[in-house]
């Protein structure tokens, strides 16, 4: 099984190519040319984007040196225990919001700490697929669309991004508990 399954992950990515190339070139479209040209757009919208990553890179690394993390998390330490969330997952909880190298990071760190099998590693390891990185989402996305008011976005992001915490913190100890 465990062959089949590596055969299937080396082929998946020069499959998908060759079946868009081949079903561009049936329906008669430039493919080459079009490549091209969303390339060259995409060039612009990075270009258009880089204030906005600046800024949210700047306020993640204001956030951390302050101690305002520090302080928050001291803040949070009791309410976070009394709905189950590991004390060694909370920089995570905090920094996955903001920051998805510095999220994988605080991962690495819980992972090498505690172990992948303890049960923080593997609230980790679900929180890191169960949650976004909420500010740089919205930086890249409404940003790259010129979008200045984003409205209920970030409540409703906040608020998914809690559940998918809670859920994490769930699953984990139904599972591995």
């Amino acid at each position: 099984m465990y062959s089949i399954v590596k055969v299937i992950s080396v082929m998946s990515i020069p499959l998908i190519v060759s079946l868009v190339l081949v079903h561009g070139y049936l329906k008669g479209v430039k493919v080459y040319e079009v490549f091209v040209e969303g390339a060259a757009e995409g060039i612009k919208t990075a270009v258009r984007i880089l204030p906005n990553l600046i800024a949210i890179l700047m306020a993640i690394g204001i956030f951390r040196s302050s101690g305002a993390m520090d302080l928050l998390l001291l803040l949070l330490k009791v309410p976070a225990k009394l709905v189950g969330i590991p004390p060694e997952v909370m920089p995570l909880v905090l920094i996955r919001p903001l920051s998805g190298s510095g999220a994988l990071g605080m991962a690495c760190e819980i992972f090498e700490t505690y172990g992948p099998d303890s049960f923080a590693g593997r609230v980790a390891g679900t929180m890191m697929g169960s949650t976004e990185t909420i500010f740089y989402t919205i930086a890249v996305y409404f940003g790259a669309i010129g979008i200045k008011d984003t409205r209920h976005v970030l409540p409703s992001a906040l608020l998914a991004d809690l559940a998918g915490v809670m859920a994490s913190v769930a699953v984990c100890s139904l599972i591995f508990r």
